[in-house]
């Protein structure tokens, strides 16, 4: 008797969960690209490929609530946003330089994030990619 006092103490301990709780899929992958996209990777700035390497680092940090913070090419992360749609993952964000401001967006391609970055104050648009590192 006293087993079966202790099962039924030990099942109402249990928090309950709605029959209708599954995962949505949707959601999960789109949580496991966040995280793909989430820490350190260095950004290939070459205009050309056949240029020297010349390379900066991008650091970025996505909150619960889809808000992105970190850095780029060593200035902070002002406002950033990360999204999920037409199956892809992407991040979007403003930096600055204290001289004017610059606007990047990249996408999560096959473990490399691909993207670009518009000068608005010095007229330039530059696509770039970027690895782990």
């Amino acid at each position: 008797m006293i087993g079966l006092l202790l099962a039924a103490a030990a099942a109402s301990a249990q928090p309950s969960q709605p029959a209708n709780s599954a995962v949505d899929p949707a959601k999960a992958a789109a949580q496991a690209a966040y995280a793909a996209m989430e820490g350190t990777w260095s950004v290939d700035l070459r205009p050309s490929l056949d240029d020297a390497p010349y390379s900066k680092p991008m650091v970025l940090h996505i909150a619960a609530d889809r808000s992105l913070t970190g850095s780029f090419y060593e200035s902070d992360i002002l406002a950033g946003r990360v999204g999920t749609a037409q199956g892809r993952s992407c991040v979007a964000f403003r930096t600055t330089d204290g001289n004017g401001f610059y606007h990047t967006s990249a996408c999560l391609v096959e473990g490399k994030m691909v993207g670009m970055t518009w000068s608005e104050g010095r007229g330039f648009v530059l696509p770039w990619t970027a690895t782990r590192g």
